[in-house]
């Protein structure tokens, strides 16, 4: 009897084979699928993280600026008397001191002040 000669149905070692190749083609199409959605998971949280870090950035900066508009002395307000110079000084240096002003801020107002 030939081993190679049979018709009709395979045998026991061709539905072994047939049934290796599904279950290999199943394996490897639900192990791609999970590897895609974890990509795209990766992909969307780094993106929600840079989205995080520039809304902050820009919180950051809109404060400084807020803090600066709020240190800068009123303009030719402080230019009357000798007391209110001072006083505006004072509050400059408690300022510069506190952290709120950088010294090229302090050396500005402190000039415009003076004269």
């Amino acid at each position: 009897m030939p081993l190679f000669n049979r018709f009709g149905r395979p045998g026991l070692l061709g539905l072994a084979a047939r049934t290796a190749v599904v279950a290999g083609t199943a394996s490897a199409v639900s192990g791609g699928m999970r590897n895609a959605q974890q990509r795209r998971a990766q992909q969307s949280a780094e993106a929600a993280d840079y989205e995080a870090q520039q809304q902050q950035a820009a919180m950051q900066a809109a404060a400084q600026q807020a803090a600066a508009q709020q240190a800068a002395p009123p303009p030719a307000a402080s230019a009357g008397s000798g007391g209110d110079t001072i006083a505006e000084l004072e509050r400059l240096a408690a300022l510069h001191t506190a952290g709120a002003l950088t010294d090229a801020e302090f050396s500005a107002a402190k000039a415009r002040i003076l004269g």
